[in-house]
């Protein structure tokens, strides 16, 4: 008798855990947003014509701000969501990552194609003029700024290293800061994609 009661309540206390765990509320790792109106659309172009985020609705969108010769922080960031779209398995079909390049004068569509293709083929690189890209930077709260570099590298480019990602609405949804990690972008993403 005794040990039947005892089985009762541990099934009830393993049921409780378990529901607690499975049910309770996702802890995002990027910062939440709760936009009122779907994200301003910018046009800039790519190696297949022109881009916007507004195109990949019913896609979760991931924006990255950066360029191609950057030393460490975009391959870094790149690398890491390239790895996330991995984790997602064939999830990965309903995210697109656009990288936008902040750095018109070494970056064509062709190059941006290039470059994004080596973290992840789903991946599109776009650029534009730079009245074209100071607006689309401007529409996400993005920084950036040529700076002098060396003798080797002519000139850098200070900039805003952060991933925004849009929901199938086209509503920003999510910041995530420079650092984050491959699993939990992928463990964000996956929930935003259950949404």
């Amino acid at each position: 008798m005794k040990i039947k009661v005892f089985i009762s309540v541990f099934a009830v206390v393993l049921g409780l855990a378990a529901g607690f765990y499975f049910l309770r509320p996702h802890t995002f790792h990027g910062t939440v947003i709760q936009s009122p109106e779907p994200s301003l659309d910018f046009n800039l172009a790519s190696a297949d014509g022109q881009v916007s985020p507004s195109d990949f609705r019913g896609k979760v969108v991931v924006l990255y701000f950066g360029y191609t010769f950057c030393p460490d922080i975009c391959p870094a960031t790149l690398a890491n969501v390239g790895q996330a779209l991995r984790n997602l398995g064939s999830k990965a079909d309903e995210v697109q990552v656009i990288m936008v390049s902040v750095d018109p004068e070494r970056d064509t569509p062709e190059k941006l194609a290039e470059y994004v293709a080596q973290f992840h083929p789903s991946m599109i690189g776009v650029t534009g003029a730079k009245e074209q890209l100071d607006e689309a930077a401007s529409l996400y709260g993005i920084f950036y700024e040529k700076t002098e570099g060396s003798e080797a590298t002519s000139y850098l480019i200070d900039h805003t290293a952060t991933l925004l990602v849009l929901d199938r609405e086209g509503y920003l949804k999510l910041v995530f800061p420079f650092g984050v990690t491959s699993d939990e972008i992928a463990d964000d993403l996956k929930y935003i994609l259950r949404q």
